[in-house]
């Protein structure tokens, strides 16, 4: 009687063991965490420097804009967008 209760206890105790064993293969390690925040601060910083160069070249379509304006009113002709 006493080796059936030790026997299911063991079973018991050994899929436990597994159910543990798996959850620790699944948790992040310390390196997986850096490596992750490194991924993240390069696509940040090359967003930003996509952003930034967006904001440049609106302001030279902007700048193109108003010379073909300019351009435009001395030659006597009506620009159409």
């Amino acid at each position: 009687m006493a080796d059936e209760k030790f026997e299911k206890f063991y079973v018991r105790f050994c899929g436990v063991k597994e159910v543990l064993r798996d959850i620790k293969n699944k948790i992040a390690t310390k390196n997986d965490i850096h490596q992750l925040m490194m991924a993240i601060d390069s696509y940040a910083k090359r967003s930003d420097t996509y952003f930034h160069e967006m904001v440049m070249l609106s302001h030279k379509v902007d700048r193109h804009e108003r010379w073909f304006q300019l351009f435009a009113e001395k030659l006597g002709l009506k620009l159409e967008y």
